[in-house]
């Protein structure tokens, strides 16, 4: 008996072969307009009226066929946008919209509706919008981008979902009638423009606050609305009928050293005086000074009972340092503004060195640097090396991402005999 291959066994076999409700419509009207040239030829003066009316048809079913893509430029119409990574630290993962996998974050992946991102317990990222939005996520935490989209008069929507952690974010003065939202534990924060908020939220510990450090904003929760001013803050339980709001504790300016400046040192290390303003009601501040800008480590942590305190034994490199006020209760305010100092070594009768700088140029979110010092001599950045300076002495240097607003660029040229020059320049990114 001949065998039967199992190609040809009896049965039913069932092909699939996958085909969109575009492709079924084009198929459709390739047919119908196939059919209506037939019967022009058979019956020319009934079927021109007629082709008329059905190139009508088709056009429009072929706008709604396209629109059904996306279509820009309709009034009224959000048009999806991209958030960028302007600074990154640590670990720190993104999960597109469209994927179920993780990848590493990186200043090149763009952040769209519906992107996760989150860091680890030494992880941080600055994301930046196109409405001049921008997000700090600290340590542990993870957000979602809700929305991000811009409509034809320009009028942004951006919203982002805190499922756990903490962020710092700052609003631009956008258009009127634009929208920047987080969300937290069931409750929407709405903040104008202009505006700074830290926000936290804790599911284990059932702990979700939202407080605004300047500018103004609404917290909407089940019904309830509780408007916001400078370091006002809101918090509330899962389970609790209604949001809490308390006054809190605003943090010293820092003074001194001033962002971003060299302090140049001869031999051995000198003491740095620190210094803020005073604060009314506080009986004594705390200092943090760190090797990053994240303080997940820090080299002092110490409490004073004045404005300005003498550290000593701080060795050459780059800084940050913040101060916090405290009532007779102990209660800490929240963190001053970060603050950048770099200790650099210098000759006890170097003299100053030449350093020249070309205009600026900037490329989005980054400065292209161009300059000359003394050959021989190394180049820092804000307290960065530059990696190639050539034999003349020329150099070429572009920044990381800078964020939206003023930042200040501080250039400094040493040389073998402790000899340096330092110019600083302030640039807007818009």
């Amino acid at each position: 008996m001949a065998s039967v291959s199992s190609k040809n066994k009896q049965g039913i076999h069932i092909a699939w072969k996958t085909v969109t409700y575009r492709s079924v419509i084009l198929a459709i009207l390739a047919v119908v307009v196939v059919f209506f040239a037939g019967l022009h030829f058979a019956f020319p003066q009934f079927t021109d009226n007629g082709i008329k009316a059905v190139g009508t048809l088709t056009t429009d079913i072929l706008e709604k066929v396209a629109g059904a893509a996306g279509t820009p430029g309709k009034a009224g119409v959000g048009n999806s946008q991209q958030a960028h990574i302007t600074a990154l630290d640590g670990t720190v993962r993104v999960k597109k919209s469209n994927s179920n996998s993780w990848v590493a974050a990186d200043y090149n992946v763009p952040l769209e509706k519906g992107d996760v991102v989150q860091t680890g317990s030494e992880g941080m990222a600055k994301i930046v919008f196109n409405d001049g939005t921008n997000y700090t996520v600290k340590q542990d935490s993870l957000i979602v981008i809700e929305e991000n989209s811009a409509n034809e008069q320009q009028q942004t929507n951006v919203a982002v979902a805190v499922s756990t952690g903490t962020v710092d974010l700052t609003t631009a003065t956008y258009v009127q009638g634009s929208k920047s939202q987080v969300i937290v534990a069931g409750a929407t924060a709405s903040l104008a423009p202009d505006s700074a908020a830290m926000v936290r939220n804790d599911p284990k510990a059932d702990q979700h606050e939202i407080l605004l450090k300047k500018g103004s904003g609404e917290v909407s929760r089940n019904g309830e609305v509780v408007h916001l001013a400078d370091w006002e803050k809101a918090n509330w339980h899962g389970d609790a009928p209604h949001i809490d709001k308390v006054k809190e504790i605003g943090p010293p300016t820092p003074i001194s050293p001033a962002n971003m400046m060299p302090i140049f040192i001869a031999g051995d290390p000198k003491p740095i005086e620190f210094s803020w303003t005073p604060m009314a009601n506080a009986v004594g501040y705390r200092l943090r000074i760190s090797h990053n800008p994240y303080f997940s480590s820090v080299v002092v942590d110490r409490k004073v009972n004045t404005a300005d305190v003498i550290v000593s034994g701080l060795a050459e490199g780059a800084y940050y340092w913040l101060v916090q006020s405290y009532d007779v209760e102990g209660k800490e305010s929240v963190e001053s503004e970060k603050n950048r100092f770099t200790l650099i070594p210098r000759g006890k009768d170097a003299v100053a060195i030449n350093l020249e700088l070309e205009p600026f140029v900037q490329h989005g979110h980054v400065i292209e640097l161009t300059g000359k010092t003394e050959v021989g001599a190394r180049v820092m950045v804000n307290g960065r090396e530059v990696p190639v300076v050539g034999i003349d002495g020329s150099f070429h240097y572009f920044t990381p991402p800078l964020a939206t607003g003023e930042s200040v660029i501080t250039v400094t040229a040493q040389n073998a005999q402790g000899g340096v020059n330092t110019l600083q320049k302030k640039v807007v990114i818009q």
